[in-house]
C-alpha cells in the first residue's frame, strides 16, 4: 500500500513538473539560463547561428494562421508598434521570416557591444540582451 501511495505521489509530482515546465520557459530567462538553453556547442556563449535557430523555431511556433507572416497579434508584444514598423521594410504590417530574423540579428548586434560575435550571460542580462531574449522566447 505504501509503495502504491508513493508511486502515485511520484506520478503526480512528475505530471506537475511536466505541466509547469512550459510556464517556466515562457518567462524571460536570465542570461545564464538562456545560455544553457541556447548554447548547442556548449562553449558558454551563444552566437548568431544558435540564436537564429531558436528564432526560426519561435517564428514557426508563433505563426498560427499559416500565411507565412507574423502580425501584431501573433507577435504577442515581442515588438512594439514602432519595432514592427522598423522591421517591416515592405510596410505590409506583418513580418515574414526573413524580416523577423533580420530584427533578431539587429537585436543581437545591439546586445554584443564588444563585437566578438557571441553573447555571454552578462551581455544577455543587459537591456539589449533582454530585448533579444524577449523576441525569441
Amino acid at each position: 500500500m505504501a509503495l502504491r501511495v508513493l508511486s502515485t505521489f511520484a506520478a503526480v509530482a512528475l505530471a506537475a513538473t511536466a505541466l509547469s515546465a512550459p510556464v517556466a520557459l515562457a518567462k524571460p530567462a536570465g542570461g545564464a539560463a538562456a545560455v544553457k538553453m541556447i548554447d548547442t556547442d556548449n562553449d558558454g556563449t551563444v552566437d548568431m547561428k544558435e540564436i537564429e535557430a531558436v528564432a526560426s523555431a519561435t517564428f514557426d511556433r508563433l505563426e498560427k494562421d499559416a500565411d507565412g507572416t507574423l502580425d501584431a497579434k501573433e507577435l504577442k508584444g515581442r515588438l512594439s508598434k514602432a519595432g514592427v514598423k522598423q522591421a517591416d521594410p515592405d510596410n505590409d504590417g506583418t513580418l515574414d521570416k526573413k524580416e523577423y530574423l533580420a530584427a533578431v540579428a539587429e537585436r543581437f548586434k545591439l546586445a554584443d557591444p564588444d563585437n566578438d560575435g557571441t553573447l555571454d550571460a552578462k551581455e544577455l542580462n543587459t537591456k539589449a540582451g533582454k530585448a533579444l531574449l524577449a523576441l525569441i522566447k
